[in-house]
């Protein structure tokens, strides 16, 4: 099943994505600038291999639902995303306020 729905994080409104699939869930939460995500996401991949896009990302583990990566401190941030502010340790709600 995949879910896509407005969420709104203080008074802004950005996109959540919510993918289930056997045994896992890709979850998403994005604006026009850049997209935090769970554990699936590879940073390293986006940092080295896929650097000359300059993808804004995070990436936050162990989380099940949209309300866990939004409340998840990142444990990994692309260098793109580093530019604007966001860091390692950054709550994911906070992270996507700086993706505005």
């Amino acid at each position: 099943m995949i879910d896509v729905s407005p969420i709104e994080i203080s008074g802004h409104t950005f996109l959540s994505i919510s993918v289930s699939l056997p045994k896992t869930n890709l979850l998403v939460v994005t604006s026009d600038k850049g997209y935090i995500m769970c554990g699936a996401l590879d940073v390293a991949l986006l940092n080295e291999k896929l650097k000359d896009r300059k993808v804004i990302a995070g990436r936050a583990v162990g989380v099940k639902t949209i309300e866990q990566l939004l409340e998840a401190p990142l444990e990994s941030v692309t260098y793109e995303a580093e530019a604007l502010g966001i860091h390692k340790g950054m709550v994911g709600k906070e992270a996507m306020l700086k993706m505005l």
